[in-house]
Order: structure tokens, then C-alpha cells, then sequence
């Protein structure tokens, strides 16, 4: 006897479509999802600034909408957050957010608040495909992409906690956002693009593109892309000025070395010294922080308008490096700043939460392989 494949009929929860995040539909989308539902297309603008300006979740609270849509929407969309795995605050403020989105899957967020700003680190990948060897994340393989929604939800979320709702209050606390979390953002440009234009959106969250900063690896080909579309600040996780070395600290060096990243910074769309490259250059004892060391990173960024962003290590279980010492930190920062160049040095936040720079990872591979039984820690 022959058995037929069950259809959407034979099973009608085959038949129910899973709704549409709104989290992840941009506002020209936005139009053509209201009038594809037979509503004005200032139908947008209205669900756009609900969900962007005033940060809710349910179509209910939507006043200025009938009844009757409101109940339509809510059959068709929704308006969802990425779910909190845990919470951690560090005794300095900072809060570290694991959250899990619908696949089970998990990334880690951070907000770091300082007297004069509140920023956001987000990810905008599970896992990493860059295996850079002094990185906690980079020790956890590539899951897949964050999507969209994904990446907007961890700013909503954030801005939950914060009470910055409405978005662009005089006192908001969230000011800046980092894309300096799990991943490598330009590996999932065109999502990463895409969430940040809604965030900078001046109808809803309305984060300027001068205080939105993403931190790169070195994708060479896209950095230029990412100068002429989004326009945001630039910083490069550079770690070493020879090939030889960064091509051990930072692998993706192999496919674009130093040569043709520093080109690309060097051309970056709108650079100015009043928009600077941030070079990120982790302090490893004996590794990378010899006064020679110095010398060179000076003469590799000759001419390019750039600041120094020098990061004390942050050891991790298992690390095969330590951080380099207070007095050798203190004399590379003073070389740069004799040079010209700003140099702060980067006061590590959340070290007791594992938030700091480096030390991102979720917990939900190892959990999944401790549960199936495979051996091996994540």
C-alpha cells in the first residue's frame, strides 16, 4: 500500500504559517507588508514608530490603531525579543546578557556604562569563524549568521532593561553601540547593514551613525562597502604589524594581509582627523609589545588619521597568553602618544563575568554535546 506525503490539508498546523518579526522588516518592507493586507500604506509609519520609538511588543497597546487591525496585524506579525538565557552584572556595572533565540541557539550581549555614555557591544554571529588565538569566542566554531531581527532584538532588549523608552530622550543611557561581540560582522554584511540602518533611523531608535562603530578583522573587500553605505567608524582588531605574527594571532591575515588591509583603512570612505580608524592592539607580554613592536605599528599607520585603542589582555580559561605588564603597557601607550596619536589604554570592564574584550562565549555547544554524550569542551 502506498502512503501518501502529508500535505497542509491532511495536518492543518502544516497549514499555520509562522508570523513575521517585525524586528526584521525594514520600513519600505514595511509598506508593502501593510498594503499586501489591504491597509494605507501611513499604516508604516505608524506600526514603525510603535514598535522603533516607543519600544512595544504588543499591537494591543498600539492606540492609535482600530481594533479591527490591530487584530489583524497580530495574526499576521510579531514583535519579538531574543529571550534571556542568563543575566550577569559585574561589580563595575557592566551587564552580560546570553540570550537564546528561537533556534535554541545562543550569543552574548554587553552594556558597559560610563559617566558620559552607555555602549552596547552586540554580536552579529553564533560562534566565529576566525579562530584569532587569543580570543575566547574565536575558540567556538561558526554556528550560523545572526539574522535581522536577531541583531535588532539585542538594542531592543538592552533598551528594556535600561527603561530608554522613548528611544532619544535627553537621558537615554543607551548612546553608542559596538559591533565588537561574537563574529565577524562583515562576514554577515548585508543583515548587519540592514539592522543598522533601522537603528539609525530617525523615526525610531535613532542612533547616529557617529556613535555606531564596527570592528573588523580585516575583510578587505567590504570594508570600502561598508565606508559608502553606512558611513559608521571603523576599527580594525590589527594585533601585530608583520605578517608572520598576525597571521598566527589573527589567521584571516593569510587571505588579506597587512598590506592590502592597511590600504583599504587608508582609503576608507570620509576619513578625517575628525573620523579617525580606531586600531584595537591587544597587549600580549613578549608577544607584540616591544618597544620595536611600537615602531613599527607607528610606521605601518603613518598618514592615516588614527587613534590607538591599546587592550590589556583578558585571560580566559585555557589561554596560551598572559597580559603584558603595567609598566610595558605604560611606556608602549606613551611612544604613541608622543607620536601624536591617541592612545588610550582600555580599562577592562566585566573581567568577572567573562564580559570583557576577548572573552565572549556561549555556553549552549558545550551544553549540547555534554547532553548527546560527545566528548571535548567548547
Amino acid at each position: 500500500m502506498t502512503v501518501a506525503p502529508a500535505t497542509a490539508a491532511a495536518d492543518p498546523l502544516m497549514a499555520i504559517a509562522p508570523k513575521t518579526n517585525l524586528l526584521g522588516v525594514a520600513f519600505a518592507e514595511l509598506e508593502a507588508e501593510m498594503q499586501a493586507l489591504g491597509l494605507p500604506k501611513f499604516r508604516a509609519r505608524q506600526v514603525w514608530r510603535w514598535i522603533w520609538r516607543h519600544g512595544l511588543t504588543s499591537f494591543d497597546e498600539m492606540s492609535d490603531l482600530g481594533k479591527p487591525v490591530r487584530e489583524l496585524l497580530a495574526a499576521q506579525f510579531s514583535v519579538d525579543r531574543p529571550a534571556v538565557s542568563r543575566r550577569l552584572q559585574s561589580v563595575d556595572g557592566t551587564i552580560k546578557w546570553l540570550i537564546r533565540f528561537a533556534d535554541g541557539n545562543e550569543a552574548e550581549c554587553v552594556y558597559i556604562p560610563d559617566k558620559a555614555r552607555g555602549t552596547l557591544c552586540i554580536s552579529s554571529q553564533v560562534g566565529c569563524t576566525l579562530t584569532c588565538s587569543f580570543c575566547h569566542t574565536g575558540t567556538q566554531k561558526l554556528v550560523r549568521n545572526l539574522t535581522v531581527a536577531e541583531i535588532c532584538g539585542q538594542v531592543l532588549l538592552a533598551m528594556d532593561e535600561l527603561n530608554d523608552w522613548p528611544a532619544g530622550k535627553p537621558d537615554r543611557r543607551l548612546t553608542n553601540i559596538v559591533l565588537m561581540g561574537m563574529g565577524e560582522p562583515l562576514f554577515n554584511y548585508d543583515n548587519v547593514a540592514t539592522a543598522m540602518r533601522m537603528i539609525m533611523s530617525g523615526e525610531g531608535v535613532a542612533i547616529s551613525k557617529r556613535r555606531i562603530t564596527l570592528s573588523t578583522s580585516g575583510v578587505v573587500p567590504e570594508i570600502k562597502r561598508c565606508g559608502d553605505e553606512l558611513g559608521v567608524n571603523l576599527a580594525i582588531s590589527l594585533h601585530a604589524t608583520r605578517d608572520e605574527l598576525r597571521n598566527e594571532l589573527v589567521p584571516i591575515n593569510r587571505k588579506y594581509p597587512l598590506a592590502e588591509l592597511i590600504d583599504a583603512c587608508r582609503n576608507y570612505p570620509g576619513l578625517s582627523n575628525a573620523r579617525r580608524i580606531t586600531w584595537e592592539y591587544v597587549m600580549l607580554d613578549g608577544v607584540n609589545d616591544s618597544d620595536e613592536d611600537c615602531r613599527a605599528l607607528l610606521a605601518l599607520i603613518k598618514g592615516i588619521p588614527s587613534k590607538l585603542n591599546l587592550i590589556p589582555f583578558n585571560p580566559w580559561p585555557g589561554s596560551p597568553y598572559i597580559c603584558s605588564s603595567d609598566d610595558r603597557i605604560e611606556a608602549f601607550a606613551k611612544r604613541v602618544l608622543n607620536a601624536g596619536y591617541a592612545s588610550p589604554v582600555r580599562t577592562p570592564r566585566g573581567r568577572d563575568i567573562l564580559a570583557a574584550c576577548g572573552q565572549l562565549k556561549s555556553e549552549s555547544q558545550r551544553e549540547r554535546r555534554q547532553k548527546t554524550g560527545i566528548a571535548g569542551a567548547a
